[in-house]
């Protein structure tokens, strides 16, 4: 089993007319955060049921699939290694691998659906129960990438009644200029006030003046009118 064989199942479900409309959604024009990135028009559903077929491909093979120049092959590696990280529940050493090869290639986890479909099963799921200073570091890297790793990589925290993390790295990403981080940062916030509003609350109270617009109103959206427009106002 193989990489190239798995690049030969994406290819035979690739549709161009539906790859040039993802390839605008997902901003790769020049300048654009997406710059460069090549599409082949598969659905999620279509590459999650790839990643399902071939969820026993070596680690090195996965690799491959990881770096390559298309998405969906990108997509499909990561998400082989999400799904073997979840299979891998006694196996330490397996877990440690698939978080060890991710960040190592983080470099080809570069658009928003990468980072936000694997990084809080193996990048959370990992710094669950190990030292999460990583985070900060990832976020303090000059990478839009790295930087919205880190926050989104706290929702397994979440889960868990730990907002901690996500109060932090949110605070220490708070003047950052990309919309994609502020909607990422919004998000967290709010996934955090559903387990403790009040918590939320306190934040929100404490920043609220230096919140970018975009993450503010992420965060606000289940609130009731009045106190998303009390906060808004403030």
């Amino acid at each position: 089993m193989t990489a190239e064989y798995v690049k030969e199942t994406i290819f035979d479900l690739m549709q161009p007319e539906r790859a040039e409309l993802i390839a605008r959604f997902f901003k790769t024009g020049p300048g654009q955060y997406g710059e460069g990135d090549q599409f082949l028009g598969l659905t999620m559903p279509q590459q999650r049921e790839i990643a399902r077929q071939f969820a026993d491909l070596p680690f090195t093979e996965v690799e491959k699939l990881v770096k390559d120049q298309y998405h969906e092959c990108r997509m499909v590696g990561l998400v082989i290694w999400v799904n073997q990280f979840r299979s891998r529940a006694t196996s330490s050493y397996g877990k440690e691998a698939i978080y060890m090869g991710y960040l190592e290639h983080r470099a080809h986890i570069n658009n928003w659906d990468l980072v936000d479909v694997t990084c809080p099963t193996i990048v959370g799921g990992y710094l669950l129960h190990n030292d999460r200073s990583v985070l900060y570091e990832l976020a303090a890297e000059q990478s839009l990438w790295s930087q919205r790793m880190a926050i989104i990589s706290t929702l397994t925290f979440i889960r868990k009644g730990q907002f901690g993390d996500t109060f932090a790295l949110a605070e220490q990403l708070l003047s950052h200029q990309h919309d994609l981080i502020h909607k990422a940062i919004g998000w967290m916030l709010r996934e955090a006030g559903k387990k403790d509003e009040l918590a939320l609350e306190e934040f929100l109270t404490d920043h609220i003046r230096q919140m970018p617009r975009t993450a503010l109103r992420y965060a606000i959206e289940r609130f009731d009118p009045k106190r998303r427009k009390a906060f808004l106002a403030m």
